[in-house]
């Protein structure tokens, strides 16, 4: 039989279960005494042994042009913060700090004395990665850097007004980089980390989530029009002493839009000195009339209705229309009493095309205008687009008729414009615009006949090309058509009518005419120097960039001199040069 050792030796017994007792009881009372009596203690133990989860900054989206060059990009950029309460207590390092920072150690003293009680506190955002750790080494107690992404623009003021930009916290504020900020824009990742109570690392522990970087986006923009509509529009202000300007380049068999610029512009890469003036996408946002330019849509609604041919005459003598107290002028005078169709384009008369609008009517003419989207909404979905405004009365009166008809009581935007025209210079064809690249055949709607189109494209290229035409438009070794327009600018503040000497300068032309591919439009507002008509403020504009569009995209030249003309040019050089 087995005894109990306890039954032998009772008293070793006893003194076991009394020692279990007493720990048992200093256990029982340190567990009240920090839960009731001293529970801060416990509150700081678990503040300065936290598990946390820190973010992982994700990388931005590239955004470049159709040949993928970078428009915009995200670099790395340290943001440094402090921890205003603890750096009291090293007051004698904030003038090493200040000038680490490049800033004045009076104001930082001031100001972190003035927020000595709060935990968190920018210092400087956006510094390059370098800049960052020559200050994080100064070991400031209470200074701390986070890591961060920001946004840089290659092409600065160029593509600034359809880039856009991003905020410090690299959110899309502007243009393509707020359309399409859901797309640009990555998701955060997160990271698992022990950190004290005063934000200190302790240990990384491991990376619960990873950072999803944003997704490219291919523009339709072609940098190298860019540069070359930027540059043309910029010496044309200054030249022509004009307040601003827009110029747009559309494909007109893929509705993409190959340049788009504006003037003033900006340089989004530095914004201390932006004005709001300069952040307008003028060419989506500014709504203007469109004067003479819609005069092609308007023949092609007459030629549409089978009423007119490009033959037919119109007697416009003597240069005035009147209608009650209204009176219709042509600015500049005719070849003759009677024009047909494409000298009413050919000489830009009010009275001929008021004339033919009267006999088919202001609906046939609405309704062409809105079929090729002038009024409509272009659907780019660009942030702030304006959409204009193309009026329809129940009973169209002369007066509407006529003024509709040469491009008054309509407003449009450059861009509609343009497309209005990839219309004219598409056989007929509209199709969708695009900001994006696209690799396959846009879904174009037939909004005229074919024959109508390629008519109309007859009369512009005579335009251009009559003696009586516009010849600035012309492009060396290309065959173009277009059309200038001068409008009046309606009075600001509240005043009704039209503003005094102040106009817009418009021309919108395609080309080449073997097979239009390319059309452009050109405003150029307030123009105070050499005059403000279209033909001689805008279409000189037209022809630089429209050359080199040509050119830069290759296309084969379609008006170059026959052999004969060459031999001619030559002699009669050579009979100079002997004169000489």
């Amino acid at each position: 039989m087995i005894k109990l050792e306890g039954a032998l030796y009772p008293w070793r017994f006893r003194v076991v279960l009394g020692l279990l007792a007493l720990l048992v009881s200093a256990i029982a009372c340190q567990i009240v005494y920090l839960q009731v009596i001293d529970h801060d203690f416990l509150k700081g133990q678990g503040d300065a042994r936290s598990l946390r989860h820190i973010p992982i900054p994700a990388h931005r989206g590239l955004i470049t042009d159709r040949n993928g060059e970078p428009l915009a990009v995200s670099t790395p950029v340290t943001t440094l913060w402090a921890n205003a309460k603890e750096m009291q207590v090293a007051k004698d390092r904030w003038p090493a700090l200040a000038h680490a920072l490049g800033q004045d150690p009076k104001v930082l003293t001031a100001r972190l004395e003035q927020q000595a009680n709060k935990e968190f506190i920018y210092l400087v955002r956006g510094l390059t990665p370098e800049q960052g750790q020559v200050v994080l080494d100064l070991k400031v107690p209470g200074v701390y850097g986070i890591e961060e992404f920001r946004r840089f623009y290659p092409a600065g003021e160029v593509t600034a007004h359809m880039v856009g930009f991003t905020d410090i916290d690299d959110k899309g504020r502007e243009g393509v980089e707020l359309a399409y900020d859901e797309w640009l824009a990555g998701v955060p990742g997160k990271r698992q980390v022990i950190k004290d109570r005063r934000g200190r690392l302790i240990k990384d522990v491991q990376v619960t989530k990873n950072a999803k970087a944003g997704k490219t986006l291919a523009l339709s923009i072609d940098l190298r029009l860019q540069y070359l509509a930027n540059r043309e529009l910029r010496n044309a202000l200054v030249e022509n002493g004009a307040k601003a300007g827009s110029l747009v380049i559309m494909d007109v068999k893929t509705g993409e839009i190959l340049a788009m610029v504006n003037q003033p512009t900006y340089n989004p890469n530095n914004r201390r000195n932006l004005q709001p003036a300069m952040m307008r996408n003028r060419a989506m946002i500014d709504v203007f009339e469109p004067g003479s330019t819609v005069k092609p849509i308007s023949m092609s609604a007459a030629l549409e209705t089978g009423r007119w041919k490009p033959t037919d005459k119109v007697e416009v003598y003597p240069g005035t229309l009147q209608l009650g107290k209204y009176t219709i002028r042509d600015v500049s005078r005719t070849e003759g009493p009677v024009l047909d169709l494409t000298g009413i384009l050919i000489n830009s008369s009010n009275v001929g095309m008021s004339k033919v609008a009267f006999d088919i009517g202001g609906e046939a003419i609405f309704r062409q205008m809105a079929k090729m989207g002038l009024g409509q909404d272009t659907g780019l979905g660009f942030p702030g687009e304006r959409v204009g405004n193309l009026p329809n009365y129940r009973e169209w009166r002369k007066a509407e008729t006529a003024t509709l008809s040469y491009g008054y009581g309509v407003s449009v935007t450059a861009i509609q414009l343009v497309h209005a025209f990839s219309a004219l210079a598409n056989n007929g064809k509209l199709a969708p615009l695009t900001l994006l690249k696209t690799d396959k055949p846009p879904q174009s709607v037939q909004v005229m006949p074919e024959k109508v189109a390629k008519t109309v494209q007859g009369m512009l290229q005579e335009v251009i090309e009559n003696p009586r035409g516009v010849w600035r438009a012309k492009v060396p070794a290309y065959h173009v058509g277009g059309k200038s327009g001068t409008a009046r600018k309606t009075s600001s503040g509240g005043v009704k009518g039209y503003a005094v000497n102040s106009y817009r300068s418009l021309f919108a032309g395609f080309g080449p005419m073997s097979d239009p591919r390319y059309a452009i439009v050109v405003v150029i507002d307030e123009p105070s120097k050499a005059g403000y008509f279209g033909g001689l403020v805008s279409a000189p504009v037209f022809s630089k960039v429209m050359s080199g569009t040509l050119r830069l995209m290759n296309v084969s030249p379609d008006n170059l001199p026959t052999a004969a003309e060459q031999q001619a040019a030559a002699t009669a050089a050579a009979a100079k040069g002997g004169r000489g």
